[in-house]
Parts: structure tokens; sequence; C-alpha cells
């Protein structure tokens, strides 16, 4: 009997999502290289739905959007909130045609932990979480797979901080705090100043410029609300 070479199953994966706002590929592209450079690592190759809610019955170019994406180093993956037409250029380009559904599961990516000492405490009745006693420096990568992540100092520019549970960072958080990896909707971001480069629950994210708006060098809790992140300041 030969061995089973595959098995096919459905699942479901946290992407992220570009809402257009204009069928400009030439102002896309200008406006989405002036993000994607604020956090490169963020971003690179990392697969992309194009949501055209704002777009109804509006001819796109769907051949030159795929190229825009290609190279900025994106992937595209498909479309959502398409038309009928809509979905008929996108299939010819080379999108597929998605329905985004209603939450958020599992993420089947795994970041790849990184260099500094860490170690696991459990509490009675919770799960284990990671506890990174000191600062998180430029380039590094923790990821807190399956539990919540502590970090007692600073996370510093270029630095990434991943878990899929909550992440609470005792100090300044300047680089990338990404929670609820695998698609917890009630992870958390907390932290004691918040100068984040970017802030990600779920594939939902702000970046930076969003984050000056409002509550910069504050201490904050960071969380979805209906699908959307909302920021609060603590005492």
């Amino acid at each position: 009997m030969s061995q089973t070479a595959l098995e096919l199953k459905g699942s479901a994966f946290t992407l992220s999502v570009l809402k257009l706002s204009s069928t400009e590929i030439d102002a896309i592209a200008a406006q989405l290289e002036q993000k994607i450079a604020q956090v490169p690592h963020f971003f690179d190759r990392a697969p992309i739905v194009v949501d055209l809610e704002m777009l109804a019955e509006q001819s796109i170019d769907f051949e030159a959007l795929k190229s825009c994406l290609e190279q900025l180093r994106l992937v595209p993956v498909g479309v959502t909130n398409a038309d009928d037409s809509q979905k008929l250029a996108a299939k010819a380009a080379g999108f597929a045609s998605l329905t985004r559904p209603k939450s958020q599961t599992k993420q089947e990516t795994k970041p790849t932990a990184a260099a500094p000492t860490t170690e696991k405490v459990a509490e009675p009745g919770r799960q284990e979480t990671m506890v990174v006693r000191q600062p998180v420096r430029s380039g590094q990568q923790i990821y807190a797979k399956d539990c919540d992540l502590i970090v007692m100092g600073q996370v510093s520019n270029g630095a990434e901080v991943i878990a899929d549970g909550n992440i609470h960072v005792y100090g300044t958080l300047r680089g990338r705090a990404i929670a609820g990896a695998k698609g917890d909707l009630d992870a958390r971001i907390f932290c004691q100043n918040l100068q984040a480069e970017l802030v990600s629950i779920c594939g939902h994210y702000w970046l930076s410029d969003a984050l000056q708006e409002s509550h910069w060098q504050q201490a904050t809790a960071i969380y979805l609300q209906d699908e959307k992140l909302t920021i609060d300041t603590l005492n």
C-alpha cells in the first residue's frame, strides 16, 4: 500500500487587507510604498488581499495592480467585496475571489524565535507565559508560541515581538508588536510608553503615523473591538 502523499483540508489564515479608495495605480503605488518604507520587514513578501468595497462598479486595471504589488514585494492573493464584473477581470489577472469571514481564525505561518534569554512561567489554571528580562534590540525577533509574552525592558526600533496571546511591554515599545498571531481575537497589547513602528492584532494593524495622532508616548492598551483596533490610555 502506497503512503498517502498529502492531506487536503480547509483552513483559514490571517492576511493583510489593502482597502482601495482609488483606481489610480500610480497613486496607489506611491502611497503604498510610503507605508511599506516605515516597516519594510513586516511587509516583505507578505500575502495581501485587495478590498474593493469602496470601488463598487468601477473599472480597475488588475494586471497593473498585480504588477504594482509584486514590484513592492507583496504577494497578491485575491480580491474581496468585488462585484461580478470586477471578479471576472480580477480572475483574468490571476486574483482569487475571496469571501471575507466574519471572524479571524488560525494563522499557520509560524515566525521564528530569536536570541535573547527567555523563560516560561506557568500559573495554576493558566497557559505558560514567556518572560524576556533583557531589552529586545534592533534586528531581534521574539516569538511566544501558544502563550503570552512579557518583556521587562524596552523593545528597540527595528525589533519585533510576536505572541499568539497577549503582549506586555514594561518599558518603551519602539519596534513592532504583533499579538494574536494565530487569530486570537481577544489578544491585547499593553505597553508603558507607546512609540511603536507597528502594532498588529490578528492582522489588523496601525503604523506609527496613525499612532502619533493620539496616545503617543503614553501607557496604553490596544485591542480589537468590532474587528477594529482600539486604543485606551492606562492610568
